[in-house]
């Protein structure tokens, strides 16, 4: 083998090395390493890393060509397929169809501002309010800010961590609507309990809820009856991905992927802790569910952390829309105290829903 060819095998080996590094968190699914940190944590950041990496292809293209040419084709590739995220339409709603208007504000422990949430909920007045860390005190300062509205509160907390906390307001335009949350599991208990305990008997509005786990780790409330019809309505965090605890952020996606593979008429609202990015995610939606925002075009509207700029955001806070329920629009707002963005997102329900 002589020199030059010698050289040519070197920089194919190499080139191809350098690729798969660069595919490796860019496509951990494809490697059967997407549950395997740091890569359920990279993931969720895709667009940027694909935007990097094109970058560094050009570059490249000056010097090491055939690795530049395989990093542009690998990027422009995850482009094509990020694509519609940005840029889809929403669907015109059927003839009949209602529309609700969803809104979700995790509150970072009660560290948003309850004025600044409520003054977005006037503004906007949301049928549903999905608020992922607020606990009972927090719930009840916002409502303290939005009286006269018809606004009803519940909440649910899975342990004495203020993160564990999740509580729902629900406008009085739904009329009479029950809360309730999957039953115990009781291999997922956790010791801590929060002090006060809420009162027996059937969940009413304005309590809090039962304090014990549920089938998702920080718990989750069912929104039903009312004006509601068949639909219901789920206030949701998802456990994030720890490095210790990727297991667990795939436990609670699977417990979306049962509502989602449902035939009741679902709507679930909150914080995911899961970008389209994530293959968990994707498949907990399946065929029947659809994240509104990028449904709608506005699939790169990053919502988490808030504090960063808009394009070093990702897009963990979702509506997420079932059968019998069409993606309207989505947007994000600012709101002071927390690190996400809070989302309205607007759907409508088919007739039959």
């Amino acid at each position: 083998m002589d020199n030059e060819t010698a050289w040519r095998v070197r920089s194919v080996v190499l080139s191809t090395l350098m690729l798969l590094v660069v595919a490796l968190p860019l496509y951990p699914e494809l490697f059967g390493l997407d549950e395997v940190t740091p890569f359920p944590q990279l993931v969720a950041f895709r667009p940027q890393m694909l935007v990097l990496a094109l970058v560094v292809g050009l570059l490249l293209l000056l010097r090491w060509r055939l690795l530049g040419a395989l990093l542009l084709v690998l990027t422009v590739t995850g482009v094509a397929l990020a694509a519609p995220r940005a840029i889809s339409d929403p669907e015109p709603p059927e003839p009949g169809s209602r529309a609700l208007t969803v809104m979700v504000a995790n509150v970072l422990g009660g560290g948003a501002d309850p004025e600044a949430v409520a003054k977005l909920i006037r503004s906007q007045r949301p049928d549903l309010v999905s608020l992922p860390e607020a606990q009972v005190d927090v719930r009840e300062r916002i409502q303290e800010e939005l009286k006269g509205l018809g606004y009803h509160g519940y909440t649910v907390q899975a342990n004495s961590a203020p993160e564990s906390a999740t509580s729902v307001l629900v406008s009085g335009t739904l009329g009479k609507v029950e809360f309730t949350a999957d039953t115990l599991d009781p291999g997922r208990v956790n010791a801590a309990v929060p002090a006060t305990e809420p009162p027996p008997g059937k969940a009413e509005p304005d309590q809090a809820g039962v304090v014990q786990q549920t089938t998702t780790r920080f718990g989750h409330i069912v929104v039903t009856g009312g004006t509601l019809g068949k639909l219901r309505l789920i206030a949701y965090h998802g456990y994030p991905p720890l490095p210790s605890e990727v297991t667990t952020w795939k436990q609670d996606l699977v417990v979306l992927r049962k509502w989602c593979s449902s035939d009741v008429p679902t709507i679930v609202a909150g914080d995911f802790n899961a970008t389209t990015d994530h293959a968990d995610f994707r498949d907990a939606l399946g065929k029947n569910c659809r994240s509104v925002g990028p449904a709608v075009g506005a699939g790169l509207q990053g919502t988490w952390p808030s504090d960063r700029p808009a394009f070093a955001r990702t897009q963990i806070d979702h509506v997420v829309a079932g059968a019998g329920v069409e993606p309207s629009r989505f947007k994000t707002y600012d709101i002071d105290g927390t690190d996400h963005r809070a989302v309205i997102a607007a759907v409508a329900v088919h007739k039959e829903s």
